[in-house]
C-alpha cells in the first residue's frame, strides 16, 4: 500500500510472466489481453504479428518446462530479439527494456 499526501493507493499486484516483463504494466492488461499466464503464451498481439505463440513462452514454458527464463542458462537468447521489433521503439528504449526484464528475471529465485 502507497500513502501519497492524505490519500491511500492501492498498488497493483505485479503480474509475472515468463520472460520477466510484467503484464500488470501493460496498457492492454485487462481489456484486450489478460496475460501470458492466461492465454497460455498468446497474448493479443501475436495476432498483430502473425504467430500463433510467444517464441518466448513456448519454449520455457513448453520446452524447457522453466517457471521463468531466469533460471535458463541461455537467458535472453535470440528469441527476446522481438523486442527490438516493437513498431515505434527506438534501440535505446529495446536495450532499456530487455535490461529490465533481464534484471528481474536474475532477481527471481
Amino acid at each position: 500500500m502507497q500513502v501519497r499526501q492524505g490519500q491511500v493507493c492501492m498498488a497493483k499486484k505485479k503480474i509475472e510472466t515468463v520472460c520477466g516483463y510484467s503484464c500488470s504494466d501493460c496498457d492492454h492488461h485487462g481489456r484486450e489481453c489478460k496475460g501470458c499466464k492466461e492465454t497460455q503464451g498468446i497474448p493479443f498481439w501475436t495476432a498483430f504479428i502473425g504467430i500463433d505463440r510467444c517464441a518466448i513462452y513456448d519454449c520455457c514454458n513448453n520446452e524447457r518446462k522453466f517457471p521463468h527464463c531466469g533460471k535458463c542458462p541461455e537467458m535472453l537468447c535470440s528469441r527476446f530479439d522481438r523486442i527490438r521489433d516493437t513498431p515505434g521503439i527506438t534501440e535505446a528504449e529495446a536495450n532499456a527494456a530487455l535490461a529490465a526484464m533481464e534484471n528481474e528475471l536474475r532477481s527471481r529465485k
